[in-house]
Formats: structure tokens, C-alpha cells, sequence
């Protein structure tokens, strides 16, 4: 049973699953936008904001703290220089998870996770309607014209 354990396991090993979170991490750091499915969405959120949190005091503790999660200095680099100067007064909420829908290839529910600061343009969810190989509309009947 599952019964108060935190976090999702994501069909991985754990090693497989951290590492996950690692890439997922530095993407969003770098890109400030990147586009997963929701249950990684989710499961990152929890994993990265910690992280920008610390960023938020440049101490040479902090900095080793966030590299023991990150494993990569460009990522630190960036994240205690830009993004921690832009989201300065920001008390927590760092990430926003847009849902897009389902991917068309398996079918899973695709989102966008972004920088709060950094995106204000909101992602187009594909909410408009788009047309399906049933018809066109050209052999459809008209009651007026008749």
C-alpha cells in the first residue's frame, strides 16, 4: 500500500526516475517553457520550486545544495543569476501547468509547464475544433435550399 508516501513513481526505478527529474529540471531552467506530459509536469513542480526557493540567497551553501539536485553547473549557474533575480519577491508558485490535451501518437495528456515570470503568453490549449476524415461538409443537405 501506498498509504502516505509522497511523490509519483512515474513506471521508474528510482534512479531512472531522479534522473528524469533532473533533465526535466534543467530544461525548464534553460528553456523557462518546455512542453511533458501532466503526470511529469506534476511530479516536477514539487522537485524544482525547493530548488528556486534556495536560489532566491546566493550562499555558497545554497549553491551546493541545488547541485547535489541538479548535477549540472550551467543550470545553477543560470538558475542563481537570471532566475533568481526575477522571481526576487515572488513568495512561492514559481511554475504554472498549462493542460494542452491528448497527445495524438498514445494519447496522453500533454501540458506545458513555464517559468510564472518569465511567459506571459498564455500557450494555445488546442481547444478549437479541427475537422475529422468523416466529412467535409461538401455532401451535407441544406434545408433552405430546397
Amino acid at each position: 500500500m501506498r498509504h502516505r508516501k509522497k511523490g509519483k513513481k512515474l513506471g521508474r526505478a528510482k534512479g531512472h526516475r531522479k534522473r528524469t527529474l533532473q533533465a526535466l529540471s534543467h530544461a525548464l531552467i534553460e528553456h523557462k517553457r518546455i512542453t511533458t506530459t501532466t503526470a511529469k509536469a506534476k511530479a516536477l513542480r514539487p522537485f524544482v520550486e525547493p530548488l528556486i526557493t534556495r536560489a532566491k540567497e546566493d550562499t555558497d551553501h545554497n549553491r551546493r545544495q541545488v547541485f547535489r539536485h541538479l548535477q549540472n553547473k550551467h543550470a545553477v549557474k543560470e538558475l542563481f543569476g537570471d532566475v533568481a533575480a526575477q522571481v526576487g519577491d515572488r513568495p512561492g508558485g514559481y511554475t504554472r501547468i498549462v493542460k494542452l490535451g491528448q497527445r495524438s501518437g498514445d494519447g496522453a495528456e500533454m501540458a506545458v509547464v513555464e517559468l510564472v515570470d518569465y511567459n506571459d503568453v498564455k500557450p494555445d490549449t488546442g481547444s478549437g475544433r479541427t475537422r475529422t476524415r468523416r466529412g467535409s461538409g461538401k455532401g451535407r443537405r441544406n434545408p433552405d435550399d430546397e
